[in-house]
């Protein structure tokens, strides 16, 4: 992950490079953008639907099951 800084001056590159194209190729990129978020837009989709047949089909996990998980993972380490 870039820190806030890295992505600033990429940006600042990229709108350099933006300025300097041709129309088309704006247009192509536009729509390439579009498309990824799309993309991503599926997947995370997918992503939650596959979420929600784990927890149907597994159940899920209670907080007191959580917590007692830690508390065992906090015992074992100190042992």
């Amino acid at each position: 992950m870039k820190t806030e800084h890295e992505r600033q001056q990429l940006i600042k590159e990229i709108n350099v490079l933006l300025n300097q194209a041709y129309d088309r190729t704006l247009d192509e990129i536009y729509a390439l953008l579009k498309r990824i978020d799309e993309i991503e837009d599926e997947e995370d989709l997918l992503a939650i639907k596959e979420a929600r047949k784990d927890i149907r089909i597994n159940g899920t996990i209670s907080w007191n099951e959580i917590e007692e998980e830690i508390r065992n993972d906090i015992l074992h380490n100190v042992a």
